[in-house]
């Protein structure tokens, strides 16, 4: 019998894989001429990538069924956050040094940085109200209007990537074609409800 508990472990420890192969070949030294970058363009690719996964989660239980995924979506959320939690603490600390003030210029004079400091604020109410104690708090319809911000973190962070890599646009692309896509079958979704006669904000 499939256990989603089994699944959920063997997401999270896949999910943290990378990380475990960056701080063995940071200890051996073998991070390349530029550590820093090699860090942020990992821990950032690795936020995109389980964002974009956490928002297919409902479409897939949608066509083809398991609801025992829908239990893998709070894990997908928690590593993105996760990891672009990683991603803006290199930035901030081995970047920045700390300094604020310059966090602050970077944010208003680069556009990119904008966007991915925008893409991460939204991700903090959506971690802080992760639990089922904040969805009881909240309550169902409340918690879900506020965790359709997901999508705004998502587009958020592949304009971020988008102006980050500069030539080769191949990846925010792909990316961005995905986020698209999940936009409009939110959208058909509504307009299902709609027509059904249902709340779509519910």
């Amino acid at each position: 019998m499939f256990d989603p508990a089994f699944a959920q472990r063997l997401v999270l420890l896949n999910g943290l894989f990378p990380l475990a192969l960056c701080g063995w070949d940071g200890f051996r030294g073998q991070l390349g001429a530029n550590p820093l970058e090699f860090i942020l363009r990992l821990t950032g690719g690795l936020a995109l990538v389980f964002l974009t996964l956490t928002l297919t989660v409902t479409p897939l239980v949608a066509w083809f069924g398991p609801p025992w995924l829908i239990r893998l979506r709070r894990t997908l959320g928690l590593l993105a956050f996760f990891h672009a939690s990683l991603h803006f603490t290199a930035y901030v600390w081995f970047d920045k040094m700390f300094d604020l003030a310059a966090v602050g210029v970077d944010v208003l004079r680069r556009p990119f940085i904008l966007f991915g400091m925008l893409g991460f604020l939204v991700m903090i109410p959506l971690a802080a109200t992760s639990t089922n104690r904040m969805i009881k708090r909240l309550g169902a319809a409340r918690w879900k209007r506020l965790h359709r911000l997901t999508y705004v973190a998502a587009v958020a962070g592949v304009i971020h990537f988008y102006l980050f890599v500069k030539a080769d646009t191949t990846m925010p692309l792909a990316f961005a074609a995905i986020v698209g896509l999940l936009l409009v079958y939110r959208w058909l979704r509504a307009q299902q409800l709609t027509t059904l006669g249902l709340d779509p904000k519910r």
